[in-house]
């Protein structure tokens, strides 16, 4: 709940004295436990960080969102410290359980070319702002309803993981992850499929 007043788009419990940019949309349901978590955004969409009905962003939570970016949490989605590195979309699935030390990068922020990539980063150590500013290509991130991803895993640009499926913690994930899958590993391989009667307990 926001607060009224002089004081809009604070936090009563907030322990950080900011508040929640005007384009960040927050459910009357939903919990933001600190606007720390908006040190780093610099979304300038209409839009740049949706929160739905009951989800919640807790300690840790970090949206590092770049001026197109947005990112969306739907319905329950629960997020326990997580990075969003954001330069066009994440899309967090209904019911999804994100763990601490998560990140998400949609994009790489840097080029592959070494050569270009120290002069990119030299540039950025003069700014006061220190962000990168290469433009580098997005792909759109999307979890969908009903995903848990363990600790400190990490998703890649332009990955989809599947309803219902389990990320291993310290998983990196570089390629999709099909519907009811419990991929592990650096990097995420299959380990199994889901059973029938765990696809009915998601739903």
């Amino acid at each position: 709940m926001l607060e009224a007043g002089p004081s809009a788009r604070t936090l009563p419990w907030d322990w950080y004295p900011g508040a929640i940019p005007e384009n960040v949309v927050v459910d009357d349901h939903a919990f933001v436990e600190t606007t720390f978590s908006f040190h780093l955004y610099r979304s300038e969409a209409p839009v740049g960080v949706r929160y739905g009905p009951g989800s919640a962003t807790y300690l840790g939570t970090m949206f590092d969102v770049g001026p197109r970016g947005q990112v969306t949490l739907g319905e329950c989605a629960l997020v326990h410290g997580a990075r969003f590195i954001c330069d066009t979309s994440i899309a967090i699935g209904d019911f999804a359980l994100i763990s601490w030390n998560t990140v998400f990068m949609d994009s790489y922020r840097v080029p592959r070319d070494t050569d270009l990539r120290r002069t990119v980063v030299q540039e950025a150590a003069r700014r006061a702002d220190r962000f990168l500013s290469h433009e580098q290509e997005a792909a759109a991130i999307r979890v969908e309803r009903n995903v848990w991803v363990g600790f400190e895993a990490c998703v890649l640009p332009g990955v989809t993981i599947g309803e219902g499926s389990i990320v291993g913690a310290r998983s990196v994930v570089f390629d999709d992850v099909p519907p009811f899958t419990v991929v592990a590993g650096n990097p995420a391989r299959v380990i199994r499929s889901l059973t029938q009667g765990a696809r009915r307990d998601a739903r």
